[in-house]
């Protein structure tokens, strides 16, 4: 797989699992993510990205995303 497809599938993870969490609104447990959207490690690394970059908070083994992640998902940039 090329750098190219690893970092379309990371960016892919990454919004799928942001976008459930800004429009569920709800605190999520990491093990409910993993049961949502299947590979564990896959979460795991995309959560540490979304930590990261801000966008997510993480209390113990529970995540939310932010109100910026929020106010920007509600933005129409199109």
């Amino acid at each position: 797989m090329d750098t190219s497809s690893v970092e379309e599938n990371e960016q892919g993870a990454d919004a799928g699992i942001l976008a459930m969490l800004v429009e569920s609104g709800a605190v999520w447990s990491v093990n409910e993510v993993i049961r949502e959207r299947g590979d564990r490690l896959d979460v795991i690394d995309s959560l540490a990205r979304l930590y990261g970059a801000g966008l997510i908070h993480r209390q113990g083994d529970f995540v939310f995303a932010t109100r910026a992640a929020v106010r920007a998902a509600e933005l129409d940039f199109g």
